[in-house]
């Protein structure tokens, strides 16, 4: 956990500004760090996965989410433009990360550069409106 915090600090003794909260949990201004986390880390699997594609003779099964190129935004300006239009909670991503495999695995495709971007937008509509809408109804 150490080597997850903020600046690339090992052995900073504050886990919340690693992950972009204040000491009472409350999410500091700008992009949370927990957003880049996910954004590099669905980035290495789409890497990952074409490599493996590539070097292969599986075919990846094409799904409704597939597109005919992949968008011009990287990962990073994707999630972050999300991030900034949609104001959901940051949970909400960690969330859509947590479908978008289970989606995967229930299919048996794989997560390429075609797919990766309406995936994400997909899933975390999906568990914004889980997320989010749990809390509105709590908070009556």
């Amino acid at each position: 956990m150490e080597t997850l915090m903020a600046k690339g600090k090992a052995g900073e003794s504050n886990p919340y500004t690693g992950l972009g909260l204040d000491e009472s949990g409350n999410w500091l201004p700008g992009s949370p760090r927990v957003l880049s986390l996910l954004s590099s880390v669905l980035e290495r699997s789409v890497r990952g996965n074409e490599k493996l594609l590539a070097g292969s003779k599986i075919k990846d099964v094409i799904t409704i989410f597939h597109g005919s190129r992949a968008p011009s935004l990287n990962l990073r300006q994707y999630v972050e433009r999300i991030f900034k239009y949609c104001k959901c909670s940051n949970s909400c991503f960690v969330v859509a990360v947590i479908y978008i495999d289970r989606f995967l695995q229930r299919i048996d495709a794989y997560l390429t550069s075609l797919s990766v971007h309406r995936l994400l937008i997909t899933s975390v509509m999906v568990a914004a409106k889980f997320m989010d809408d749990q809390w509105c109804v709590q908070a009556l």
